[in-house]
């Protein structure tokens, strides 16, 4: 896995008022568009390195997912910024946040208009519960359409367990009930054989690779353990996650049952 860019901010643009994090629009200092996603906001760091794990993750599974880069705020930069809001949100970001590469054009995926097939929607919905990801539904389903191509965006509200500190070893193991609102839910025919593929596709070795790149400064913890042994709790969850994966399906399956 190449290791992920570091950029400066250096334009505030316009705030997106979707949810209560206000990710915004930003210009960097490589000349590129982002969407930034704030250290400051809702949620906080466990959000970013849930952005982080799930949309590499993702990536890992053949998924299409903008560029994920970490962003640098500086002190200085909310002075100028006329909104209270904004300017705190800036105020309490300084440092190490998290950007996506801005799709411009791009527009919201709607299973009205674009059909996928059922292999894709399988794979979505195996990847969401996998993650443990609340936020893939009718009313909010993080896709987007952007050059005939279907992506896939924000994976912050994944991995829950860790904002209630539920112990990984059991939150790997349990069924994900939400999977019942998953917008491809009913789509999803082939979750058997994208559970096959997958566990063909991505390794331990991958998986470890890609919490690697947490920064350290995101994994301290008021509680007493390491930064490496919550590196290593990460990765650990989602090896067993894999492991149970027929878990999972299974309620995925018996949720399909129930909408028919």
């Amino acid at each position: 896995m190449k290791e992920i860019r570091t950029v400066d901010i250096t334009r505030y643009i316009t705030p997106l008022r979707e949810g209560g994090s206000l990710p915004a629009i930003v210009e960097a200092d490589d000349g590129f568009l982002y969407v930034l996603k704030f250290r400051g906001a809702g949620q906080g760091i466990k959000a970013l390195i849930a952005e982080l794990i799930g949309g590499e993750v993702a990536r890992a599974l053949g998924f299409r997912v903008p560029e994920i880069v970490l962003a640098t705020v500086d002190p200085a930069f909310g002075r100028t910024e006329p909104d209270e809001e904004i300017q705190d949100l800036l105020k309490f970001s300084e440092g190490l946040n998290l950007a996506l590469h801005y799709l411009s054009g791009a527009i919201t995926f709607d299973p009205a208009v674009t059909k996928i097939d059922a292999l894709t929607a399988s794979k979505i919905v195996w990847l969401d519960a996998l993650l443990m990801n609340v936020d893939r539904t009718v009313r909010n389903t993080n896709m987007l359409m952007w050059q005939k191509e279907l992506w896939l965006i924000d994976h912050g509200a994944s991995l829950y367990f860790h904002h209630a500190d539920t112990p990984w070893q059991k939150a790997s193991e349990n069924p994900f009930v939400q999977i019942k609102d998953h917008v491809l839910l009913s789509k999803a025919t082939e979750l058997d054989k994208a559970d096959e593929e997958f566990k063909e596709l991505i390794t331990i070795s991958t998986l470890e690779s890609i919490v690697s790149i947490i920064p350290d400064e995101w994994l301290v913890k008021e509680n007493e353990s390491s930064v490496e042994e919550n590196r290593i709790a990460y990765t650990n969850f989602l090896i067993k996650r894999m492991a149970h994966s027929k878990t999972f399906i299974q309620q995925a399956q018996h949720a399909q049952q129930a909408i028919i």
